[in-house]
C-alpha cells in the first residue's frame, strides 16, 4: 500500500490567520490544515503532540520523514514559534535540504527563515563562530579535513621523535576522533586507552594536538561538537540563551547519535527556569540571572539554589528506530534512544507501526527476527497490504554456486517478474554483510553481461588495496609496467618519495627505458642518498626473487608471499581505522579468486577485461553492503551469506558479545525491510573466509 501523497502547497491567498498562540488559531489550524488530512492516526498524534518531550518510534517504512517535516510545518502554521525559534537536526546535508523543501511545500516561504535547520556539525559551527573567543578561537577559525589533521599529527610525532612507521599518524587520528565522538577532552581519556599508543603517549599527543589547533586558529570535525559541549558547560549564561532561544527541538535518526551528539542535545534539551522566558527569544546581550546549567557530568546536578524558579518541560521531539541502530562500529549508541524517557522525565512515546513499503510476509519475518533482541523498546510493524510472497531461504554448496543461483534468478525476473512483466533491474538489490562478497557477484555478472553498479563504494577491483596488490603482481609479470611500479614503489612507505620517483622518471626518459631499468641503473650510482638507495635496491631484489618464484610456485601462493614480504599485509594489520579489517578480507578474497585461473598471466588478463567493462549508465542491479542500504528500498532484495561467522560477523561477536549479536540482528532487520515485494535469503554450506574453509 502506498503512503498517502504529499500535502498540497499552502495557499498564500487564504484568509489571515489569528494571532499566534491563541486557542482559536490552534483549533482552526487543526481543523483546516491540508497537510494533516492524509496522516494516519499515529502520525497525526506525533505531529500534534507539541508540548513537552516526545519520542517517536518510527519503524521502517512508516513515514518518519513525513511526520518530522509535518510537525515543523504545524508548529509554524499554528504560530507556536517563529522559524528562528526551531532547532531541527539531521545527520546529512541531503536530509536537511529535503526537510526544508518539504516544509516549504506545506507552509510556503516562511521556511526560509529557519537558520537552525541542519546537521549537528553545521549547527555546531554556527554556535562556535558566535562564541569563538570563549573557547580560545577566533570567529574566522579554519575547519581541518582529515588530510590536514593527519599532516598535523605527523608533525607532532616527528617533534616527539616517534617512529611514524611503527605508530602511524592515521591510527592516532582515529583514536582522537573516537575520543571526541565520546565527548572526551584530553583530561577525560581513560588511562588504558591513552597507553595504547606510542608507549603511553596518546594523552600527551592529544593535548599537543589540541594546543596546536588553537595556535593555528583551527578546529577539526570532532571539535565542532566537543567545543560546543565545553562552551555550554563552562558558560552557563550562553547555554541558557540557547535553551531559551530554541522553543522546539527536533532530531532525526536519534538512534544513530554518538555520545558527543547526545551530550550536546541533552544540554540544549534540559528544562529551563520560567524566568528565562521573557516573551520570545532573548537577545544575545540580555543579562539573565544566574541559574542551573544542566550537564552530563557527574556532580553537576548537585548544585542547589535556595529559591529555585519553576521549570518548564522542554519541547524536544526525537524521531528514530531502536531496531535500526546499526552504526555502533562508528560510535553510535543505541542506549541513547532506549534511555530517552529517563533523560526527559514526563516524555511521551508514540509508535509508528503502520508500514507503507513491504508486504505482510516480509514484515512478519522482520518482526519475528528483531523480537529476539532484549535491548529494544518494542513495536510490531503491520500493513494493510496483501500478504505477498513468503520470504525464501535457499542453501547453496559454496559462494560460487550462490552467485550463479542469484544471477540466474535475476535473469528469470528480467523475463517475468511474476506478474507477466519484465522486472526493472533498478528495483533489484544484492545486500552483503562484507565487501569481499561483492567480488563473486561482480565476476558472475560480467560473465552474464548483466549490468550492475556498486553503491557506497568502488567496485571490487577498483578498491585501493586491490589495485595496490594487482600493481605488485603486474610488475612481476611485466617489469616494463611503469604505472604499476610507480603506484607501489613507496607503498608501504620505504622512504622513496616524490623526489626519488622524479629522478627515476628523468633517468628513464633520457635513456628510453622502463622505470625498473632506470631504478636498477640509479642504484649503481651515488645520485640517491644511501638510505633510499638501499631501499630501492631491496625492492628490486624482491621483484627478481618473486619473478623466479613465479616459475615454480602456484600463483596463489606467490601472491600471499608478495603481500607478506613487501610489508603490505602488515601495513593494514597495523592500521586501526574502521575499514582496515575489511581491506584485509578483500585481499584474502583476491587471492581466493586467483584459484580459478591456471597462472598469473591468465588472471591478470581476466582482471583487465573486467576493469574494461563500462559502468552501467542505464538500468542496473545494485550491489552494496547492508550498512549502505539503510534508507533505500527495492522491489526485490537478495541477502546472501547468512551463515554464522559471516553474518552475524564473527569479529562483532568476539568484540561485543551479546550487544554485538543484537546489532547484527538489527542489521538483518534493516536488510529485510529494504524490500517491497520479494526477499530471498541465501546461505552457503561451505565458504572460504580469512583463507580458510568453513562448513555449516
Amino acid at each position: 500500500m502506498a503512503e498517502p501523497g504529499k500535502a498540497p502547497r499552502h495557499d498564500p491567498h487564504a484568509s489571515p490567520m489569528p494571532q499566534p498562540g491563541g486557542i482559536a488559531a490552534r483549533a482552526r489550524a487543526a481543523a483546516l490544515a491540508p497537510y494533516l488530512q492524509d496522516l494516519n492516526p499515529e502520525q497525526r498524534l506525533a505531529v500534534e503532540t507539541l508540548e513537552g518531550p516526545v519520542l517517536v518510534l518510527a519503524g521502517a517504512g512508516t513515514g518518519k520523514t513525513r511526520v518530522l517535516t509535518t510537525r515543523i510545518a504545524h508548529i509554524l502554521a499554528t504560530g507556536r514559534a517563529r522559524p528562528s525559534d526551531i532547532l531541527a537536526v539531521t545527520f546529512t546535508n541531503k536530509a536537511a535540504r529535503e526537510m526544508k523543501q518539504r516544509v516549504g511545500t506545506m507552509v510556503g516561504q516562511i521556511v526560509e527563515g529557519m537558520p537552525w535547520l541542519g546537521t549537528f556539525h553545521s549547527i555546531g559551527v554556527k554556535i562556535l563562530r558566535r562564541h569563538a573567543e570563549l573557547v580560545g578561537l577566533k570567529p574566522d577559525f579554519t575547519i581541518l579535513d582529515q588530510d590536514d589533521q593527519i599532516r598535523l599529527i605527523k608533525q607532532l610525532l616527528e617533534a616527539d621523535n616517534i617512529d611514524e612507521k611503527r605508530w602511524p599518524a592515521r591510527v592516532l587520528a582515529g583514536l582522537i576522533d573516537s575520543w571526541k565522538n565520546r565527548g572526551l577532552t584530553p583530561d577525560q581519556v581513560p588511562a588504558g586507552e591513552a597507553a595504547s599508543f606510542a608507549g603511553g603517549r596518546g594523552k600527551k599527543l592529544y593535548v599537543a594536538f589540541q594546543e596546536r589547533l588553537k595556535v593555528l586558529n583551527a578546529a577539526d570535525f570532532g571539535d565542532l561538537l566537543l567545543e560546543c559541549i565545553r562552551l555550554f558547560r563552562d558558560q552557563s549564561e550562553v547555554l541558557r540563551q540557547y535553551q531559551a532561544r530554541f522553543r522546539y527541538i527536533l532530531v532525526d535518526e536519534y538512534q544513530d547519535t554518538n555520545v558527543a551528539q547526545y551530550l550536546w542535545l541533552r544540554l540544549l534539551g534540559q528544562s529551563i527556569p520560567l524566568t528565562s522566558l521573557p516573551g520570545l527569544t532573548p537577545s544575545h546581550e540580555e543579562d539573565g540571572s544566574p541559574g542551573h546549567a544542566p550537564s552530563a557530568r557527574p556532580g553537576d546536578d548537585e548544585r542547589t539554589e535556595t529559591h529555585a524558579p519553576a521549570r518548564t518541560l522542554k519541547n524536544i521531539c526525537c524521531v528514530g528506530d531502536d531496531d535500526q541502530s546499526i552504526y555502533g562500529w562508528r560510535g553510535a549508541e543505541v542506549d541513547n534512544i532506549l534511555r530517552f524517557e529517563h533523560d526527559f522525565p514526563g516524555a511521551g512515546v508514540i509508535r509508528l507501526e503502520r508500514n507503507y513499503r513491504s508486504t505482510a510476509h516480509i514484515l512478519a519475518a522482520a518482526s519475528h527476527l528483531i523480537a529476539h533482541n532484549e535491548g529494544r523498546l518494542g513495536k510490531t510493524l503491520r500493513t494493510e497490504d496483501e500478504p505477498g510472497e513468503k520470504v525464501k531461504v535457499t542453501s547453496c554448496w559454496d559462494s560460487e554456486e550462490e552467485a550463479r543461483a542469484i544471477g540466474e534468478e535475476i535473469e528469470q525476473l528480467q523475463r517475468d517478474d511474476g506478474r507477466g512483466n519484465p522486472h526493472p533491474l533498478d528495483e533489484i538489490a544484492i545486500l552483503v554483510r562484507a565487501s569481499f562478497q561483492m567480488r563473486e557477484f561482480e565476476d558472475r555478472f560480467v560473465t552474464l553481461g548483466l549490468p550492475y553498479r556498486v553503491i557506497g563504494g568502488p567496485r571490487f577491483y577498483e578498491r585501493q588495496e586491490i589495485r595496490d596488490a594487482l600493481a605488485y603482481l603486474r610488475v612481476i609479470h611485466s617489469p616494463a609496467d611503469d604505472l604499476a611500479f610507480e603506484r607501489i614503489i613507496n607503498v608501504p612507505k620505504r622512504g622513496l618519495g616524490d623526489a626519488t620517483v622524479q629522478l627515476l622518471h628523468d633517468h628513464a626518459r633520457r635513456r628510453r627505458v622502463p622505470l625498473t631499468a632506470a631504478a636498477q641503473a640509479v642504484t649503481e650510482t651515488d645520485e640517491l642518498k644511501p638510505k633510499p638507495r638501499a631501499a630501492l635496491r631491496d625492492l628490486l631484489a624482491a621483484f627478481e626473487r618473486w619473478r623466479a618464484q613465479n616459475a615454480t610456485l602456484p600463483h596463489t601462493q606467490l601472491a600471499e608471499i608478495v603481500l607478506d614480504e613487501s610489508g603490505y599485509t602488515e601495513m593494514w594489520q597495523k592500521d586501526r581505522s574502521a575499514d582496515a579489517a575489511g581491506r584485509l578480507e578483500n585481499l584474502k578474497e583476491l587471492i581466493r579468486s586467483m584459484e580459478e585461473f591456471e597462472n598469473l598471466a591468465g588472471f591478470l588478463e581476466h582482471i583487465a577485461l573486467v576493469m574494461d567493462t563500462e559502468k552501467s549508465e542505464g538500468e542496473a542491479v545494485s550491489i552494496m553492503t547492508l550498512h549502505s542500504a539503510k534508507g533505500l528500498e527495492f522491489d526485490t532484495v537478495f541477502l546472501p551469506g547468512w551463515e554464522e561467522g559471516l553474518f552475524p560477523h564473527q569479529r562483532t561477536l568476539d568484540d561485543q558479545g551479546r550487544a554485538g549479536l543484537e546489532e547484527e540482528r538489527r542489521l538483518a532487520h534493516v536488510g529485510i525491510t529494504r524490500a517491497r515485494r520479494r526477499v530471498n535469503i541465501y546461505f552457503a554450506a561451505n565458504r572460504r573466509m580469512h583463507g580458510l574453509w568453513s562448513s555449516k
